[in-house]
């Protein structure tokens, strides 16, 4: 997919303040049995089209609006993803601002989850 210059420049922006970790490092944190969130903040016709095997659905339209009830812990790790891991980026920044600690955005996203293999799951 092609992003336009400025969601590029907005992108990196909030990736400047938020922490970022890869699908490798989530799928050893899963099998360790590490305990944290991992949530999905793609748009529901792609959550329902498959998702990685165990993760939560909140998508970036609705986050901000629901995660305090989700999940009121504002110490709790957070590992979001999307496609690519710009939305996710963006996502755990507005997570930043409301004051979760532990917002993470797992760089490279569905697409790389899929590209190594990873469990996934489907309706």
């Amino acid at each position: 997919m092609e992003h336009s210059e400025e969601f590029l420049k907005l992108v990196n922006d909030a990736k400047s303040r938020v922490r970022e970790t890869t699908p490798e490092e989530v799928s050893r944190k899963l099998a360790a049995g590490d305990n944290f969130y991992f949530i999905d903040v793609r748009e529901d016709n792609e959550w329902v089209k498959g998702r990685a095997k165990g993760a939560l659905h909140l998508g970036k339209g609705i986050i901000e609006r629901d995660i305090e009830k989700a999940i009121p812990d504002h110490q709790a790790e957070i590992i979001l993803y999307c496609g690519g891991g710009y939305r996710s980026a963006l996502a755990a920044d507005a997570l930043r601002q409301m004051g979760y600690q532990n917002a993470i955005s797992m760089d490279g996203g569905w697409k790389r989850w899929r590209e190594l293999d990873y469990p996934v799951e489907a309706d």
